[in-house]
C-alpha cells in the first residue's frame, strides 16, 4: 500500500515509518518539521516527505494515498494547554478536513491516533472499556480526540473505513525519543541524576504501553478486514498493562543501577487516575495485535539507548527531548508565531 503518515517526525511517527517501509509499503510523510532536528539517535529517512502544516493540506498531498495514519497533533496535556483554541483548530478541525478530503477523493482507510486521555478521571478499580464507559475529558488535548472521534465514525462508509486507536502512554526508544512522558522521564531521570523525584503519593493508576507495540497495533489496522474494525475504536495496550505511578518508578529504579525513589507528596494524592481495559483489542485484533514488550524490557531498552548515545542530563533537560520546551523555543526565536505558523 502505498500510505502516507502525518506527523512522522514525531516521537511514534519515526518508529512507525521504519516499521511500514520494512514491511515493503510505500511510505509518504507529511510533518510541519518542527521537530526534524530533535534527534538523539542516527536515523535514515528516505521515503517522501512533505513539509507541510497539516491544516494546509490539499488534494494534491493525498494523491494515489491507499490510507492514512494520522498521527500529528499537538500531542499531550501541556502541550494542549499552550493554546486550547489552537489545539482545536489542529487536533479538530484538521483532522476533520484530512479525513473528509480523503474520503472524497479515493483514500480507502484512515486509522486515528486517539488518546486514553479522554477517560479523564475514572472511579477507582474500574477497568475503563472504549465503547460503555463515560468520556470525562478534562484538558483541551482529551476533548479534541474525543469530539474528533465522534465526528470521523460519522463519515465511514463501505469504501472509507476509519479505526480510531487510543494508546495507553508510550514509551521506550525512537530516534525522536520523548522525555516527557512518564516511563521515559523516570528512566532519563534515574539515568543522569540518579534519583526520580515523585510530587504526588504514586498511587494513581497509569496504563503504558511500548512503542513498538503501539506502532503494531497501528499495522494491525490496516490489515484486518473493514467488516471488523470500521468505525470502531480500541485501547492499545498489554495484559495487566495498567501500573500505579509508584510501580512504574520502581522499573524504572532497576533499569538504572544505583538509582532511587523519592516521594515528596507535596502535590498530594492525583486525581487522574485510572485502569483501561484492552479486552476488544485482543478479542476482535488478536490475529493481528501481537504485542512484546513488558515494562522491564522496555527500561532496559532504555538504558541501552541512552548509553549508546551518551545521554546527558542536557539531552533529558533539553528540547530535543520536551515537546513544548521546543515549541516555546520556536516561538521566543521569532521562527514561528502564536498560532504555530512559520514566519518564514
Amino acid at each position: 500500500m502505498r500510505i502516507l503518515v502525518t506527523g512522522n517526525e514525531g516521537y511514534i511517527g519515526s518508529v512507525l515509518t521504519g516499521k511500514l517501509e520494512q514491511l515493503g509499503h510505500e511510505v509518504v510523510g507529511l510533518d510541519i518539521g518542527y521537530y526534524s532536528e530533535c534527534v538523539i539517535s542516527n536515523i535514515k529517512e528516505k521515503y517522501k516527505k512533505i513539509k507541510k502544516d497539516i491544516r494546509d493540506i490539499n488534494a494534491e498531498d493525498l494523491s494515489k494515498i491507499d490510507a492514512i495514519i494520522h498521527l500529528a497533533a499537538l500531542s499531550n496535556d501541556p502541550l494542549g494547554e499552550f493554546k486550547p483554541s489552537l489545539t482545536e483548530e489542529i487536533n479538530f478541525s484538521a483532522t476533520l478536513k484530512i479525513a473528509k478530503l480523503a474520503k472524497t477523493i479515493g483514500v480507502h482507510r484512515f486509522i486515528y491516533a486517539s488518546s486514553q486521555s479522554m477517560y479523564g478521571i475514572a472511579k477507582e478499580g474500574k477497568e475503563l472499556d472504549e465503547d460503555m464507559s463515560e468520556k470525562n475529558p478534562i484538558t483541551a488535548y482529551a476533548k479534541t480526540k474525543w469530539l474528533a472521534e465522534i465526528e470521523l465514525k460519522k463519515i465511514c462508509s463501505n469504501d472509507f473505513t476509519v479505526v480510531c486507536f487510543r494508546p495507553s502512554t508510550v514509551f521506550g526508544a525512537s530516534p525522536r525519543i520523548r522525555c516527557d512522558i512518564v516511563f521515559n522521564n523516570f528512566v532519563a531521570c534515574a539515568y543522569t541524576t540518579g534519583k526520580i523525584e515523585i510530587k504526588s503519593d504514586g498511587t494513581p493508576w497509569r496504563p503504558i504501553i511500548h512503542i513498538d507495540d503501539v506502532c503494531n497495533a497501528f499495522i494491525a489496522g490496516l490489515n484486518a478486514p473493514k467488516e471488523i474494525v470500521s468505525g470502531k475504536s480500541y485501547n492499545i495496550g498489554v495484559k495487566n498493562g495498567n501500573y500505579t505511578v509508584r510501580e512504574i518508578a520502581e522499573a524504572a529504579t532497576k533499569s538504572v543501577k544505583g538509582s532511587s525513589v523519592i516521594y515528596t507528596g507535596e502535590h498530594g494524592k492525583d486525581s487522574r487516575t485510572y485502569k483501561v481495559s484492552f479486552d476488544k483489542i485482543f478479542h476482535e485484533l488478536g490475529k493481528w495485535y501481537k504485542p512484546k514488550w513488558s515494562l522491564i524490557d522496555g527500561g532496559k531498552q532504555l538504558v541501552e539507548f541512552f548509553n549508546k548515545y551518551k545521554f546527558l542530563e542536557s539531552d533529558f533537560r533539553g528540547f530535543k527531548t520536551n515537546r513544548l520546551i521546543k515549541l516555546r523555543s520556536l516561538v521566543d526565536d521569532n521562527i514561528i508565531d502564536e498560532n504555530l505558523r512559520s514566519k518564514k
